[in-house]
């Protein structure tokens, strides 16, 4: 019989999670990087706790053609691709072609959308905390760690409300640090630990950045912390 949702909704599952993450509050040199869409609502509550700045990394998962739900693989910036086994499938060389174009040319007009101009934050040397709200297979994240360790981070933690054990363990490899704090067993289905966990939107996405970057604008004047400098300046 299975419990209780650990959480309300993401907004509840980053403030609980940023009570495992306390050690890294009010340090300037930390970064919060969020995976969209479900990812920002958590990451927002995380920077917000920490007083850290918060930024999006886009990741695309890569839909096994005709089973989209399962994961045969992830993208993300900077050319990284990572692929799961698939035992007893294969898939034809130019189905895999098409899945990529189609994802590729999604994570673009995100990264477009979101950011609406404003250029990534520089993460090298950075202590980077990279958010989702949960881990099911973990190739999005999995993607999205490999990437933004070529970007040669100071430290890297990955930090989730909920994950399956088996994927949260997996990911040990690519990160500095695996924050977990619920790890259900059988896990089943991200949805079924959140009371409430509608599709996020690109506008919420966006409403979220925006309100964070002004909020830790406003919080670098009043306390006069170096801020953030945007890659390549």
């Amino acid at each position: 019989m299975m419990s209780r949702p650990y959480y309300s909704d993401r907004h509840d599952a980053g403030r609980q999670l940023a009570e495992h993450l306390s050690q890294y509050k009010n340090q300037p040199n930390v970064l919060v990087l969020a995976l969209p869409r479900g990812g920002v609502a958590v990451g927002y509550e995380v920077a917000q706790a920490l007083h850290a700045p918060l930024d999006v990394f886009v990741v695309r998962k890569l839909g096994l053609p005709g089973h989209e739900e399962y994961a045969m693989g992830a993208i993300a910036s900077g050319g990284v691709r990572v692929m799961n086994p698939l035992p007893g499938i294969t898939v034809p060389p130019e189905a895999l072609a098409a899945v990529l174009a189609k994802e590729q040319a999604e994570l673009l007009r995100r990264e477009q959308l979101y950011r609406a101009q404003r250029p990534p934050i520089h993460i090298a040397g950075r202590t980077v905390i990279l958010v989702d709200d949960g881990l099911a297979t973990g190739a999005t994240m999995r993607a999205a760690a490999v990437s933004v360790g070529q970007q040669h981070p100071l430290r890297l933690i990955l930090a989730v409300p909920v994950g399956a054990k088996d994927s949260c363990e997996s990911l040990r490899d690519v990160a500095d640090e695996m924050v977990c704090p619920a790890i259900p067993e059988p896990f089943h289905a991200l949805s079924l630990w959140y009371d409430y966990m509608p599709q996020a939107s690109d506008d919420e996405v966006r409403s979220l950045l925006q309100k964070a970057w002004h909020e830790h604008a406003v919080y670098i004047r009043r306390t006069d912390i170096p801020a953030v400098h945007p890659a390549g300046h």
